[in-house]
């Protein structure tokens, strides 16, 4: 069976994060040559509109988050209409809220949708209880229920995640409020300590599981971070000690062969921090190997 067309959504958001860097990862990679790399696997590969925050039209920062989901959650929601797998290139990590909502809606009438989030965070603070107050710190706390109606209740409902059919990869800088909010709630979290021991390929697996079992489809969000920073310096929060990308090269490897495997998102690139474009080629690498219709070499964008 062929493989739908890859429809890439661009999220020009960086609002949410502490430095802005990464409104203009989308357009930096649409103009390193992602759309032709992907491509160039065998995928038919459209790229659709860019969306955009306004934060001149709202009152606070989150405020302009909580617009921002609603504009993406509807135009990926209309990829997927059109019988169509969207990607998702960001762009600060607020820009899950609006992805996630949109696929867990159109999947609502068959069933959940699970989700393996790869990333250096857990993003799973509330306005309650983030000190920062940064919007990207907080959309998994959103999807699952937890934070400001206008990020949890997008196409009025909420609890868009199960906690059951979570799995998080590669934290190692958090806070104990959103620790405790996973913990409580039983979201499996593979912190780095353990996938240095266990290998990512193991971790990996694992989370893949838990994300499909149970659920009418899955998907990967991919936060840049996640990676160690020798492999991707450009994003606004680097932590050392990653998952190195020849491991994550390796172990997800052709995920999108999966027909349960719904949408794919990478988040938090920032081209003013990527001086020599090794993230940008890391970035392209990883959703190339991921997005692939076949195990054949592919021919990646210089």
């Amino acid at each position: 069976m062929s493989q739908p067309v890859l429809h890439i959504v661009g999220a020009a958001v960086g609002e949410g994060a502490s430095d802005g860097g990464c409104k203009w990862g989308a357009n930096a990679l649409k103009e390193h040559g992602l759309q032709r790399a992907l491509a160039a696997t065998g995928r038919t590969v459209t790229w659709g509109e860019t969306v955009s925050a306004q934060p001149m039209l709202a009152s606070s920062r989150l405020g302009a988050i909580e617009g921002f989901s609603e504009h993406l959650a509807h135009t990926v929601a209309q990829v997927l209409h059109h019988g169509q797998q969207p990607l998702v290139v960001g762009g600060d990590h607020s820009c899950a809220v609006g992805t996630w909502s949109a696929v867990a809606e159109h999947l609502r009438p068959q069933g959940r949708v699970g989700l393996v989030w790869i990333d250096a965070h857990l993003d799973a603070h509330t306005p309650d209880t983030s000190d920062t107050q940064a919007p990207h710190g907080m959309p998994l706390a959103a999807l699952l229920g937890y934070g400001s109606v206008g990020m949890t209740d997008l196409f009025g409902w909420r609890g868009k995640l199960l906690p059951s059919q979570v799995a998080i990869i590669g934290a190692r800088s958090y806070e104990p409020a959103e620790q405790a909010l996973l913990s409580q709630l039983g979201v499996r979290v593979m912190y780095m300590p353990e996938v240095l021991e266990r290998g990512f390929a193991a971790c990996f697996a694992e989370a893949r599981a838990i994300a499909s079992t149970g659920t009418a489809g899955w998907g990967i969000s991919f936060d840049l971070d996640g990676l160690d920073p020798r492999d991707a310096p450009g994003t606004g929060t680097p932590v050392e000690q990653g998952i190195r990308l020849a491991d994550a090269l390796q172990a997800l490897d052709g995920c999108s062969h999966d027909p349960q495997f719904v949408a794919m998102e990478l988040t938090e690139y920032n081209p003013l921090r990527d001086f020599g474009g090794q993230t940008a080629r890391a970035a392209t690498e990883l959703l190339c190997t991921v997005l692939a219709p076949s195990a054949a070499t592919l021919e990646l964008a210089a």
